[in-house]
């Protein structure tokens, strides 16, 4: 994957967004969002246009919204132009230049299952996760959506995104906590959401 294949609807990427997966759907997710304690000094990672990042400002005391590609980055920017606390920054979540225990909480929504690598982003989190430290994770997925659910989400991204990066996958919650664990968490939090379509909600703490 790379930052061009998001970065060229810049423009539409939420609406896109609410198109594939349902308004209600994205609805639920903050709503999980604003149920979360306060989560310090957070970096997100594959921040898009910055959708969800407003929902994370509002548990923070500051945020670090960072994506590749510069189109998004500029959508981000614009949408967050009256939330102070909010840097938008340039960051290749798989390896970024932010220092070592730097934050409380690493934030990642709709990112992992279209990673490569997602377990590399994770050990990133990781890295630059005080000790004690949250990493929330939320990712669209296939799980528990039936066949006809399946085929008509896949006509709808079709629409909206064409063809899909090649290394798009769709996650169990086990699969999600099983690569959280490997890399040093403790998983407090596992849950999927929807009723249609389907995203995991999950919460792991830097042992």
């Amino acid at each position: 994957m790379t930052e061009d294949y998001w970065g060229r609807f810049s423009d539409t990427y939420d609406r896109n967004q609410e198109y594939v997966v349902g308004k209600k759907l994205l609805d639920e997710i903050n709503g999980e969002l604003n149920q979360l304690a306060e989560l310090g000094e957070v970096v997100e990672f594959g921040c898009g246009a910055g959708y969800f990042t407003e929902s994370i400002a509002e548990k923070s005391t500051s945020v670090v919204a960072t994506d590749l590609s510069d189109d998004l980055l500029e959508a981000a920017k614009a949408r967050l132009r009256d939330h102070p606390e909010v840097t938008i920054q340039k960051e290749d979540c798989l390896g970024t230049s932010l220092v070592p225990e730097s934050c409380n909480s690493v934030f990642m929504a709709n990112l992992i299952h279209v990673l490569a690598t997602p377990a590399k982003a994770l050990e990133e989190g990781r890295r630059i996760l005080r000790r004690g430290g949250l990493m929330v994770i939320v990712t669209f997925t296939g799980h528990g959506m039936s066949l006809w659910q399946k085929i008509k989400m896949g006509v709808r991204f079709a629409r909206s995104w064409g063809k899909p990066p090649s290394s798009t996958r769709s996650f169990s919650p086990e699969d999600v906590g099983s690569m959280l664990q490997q890399t040093g968490f403790v998983v407090e939090q596992s849950k999927l959401i929807g009723d249609r379509t389907k995203t995991l909600f999950v919460v792991g703490r830097k042992s």
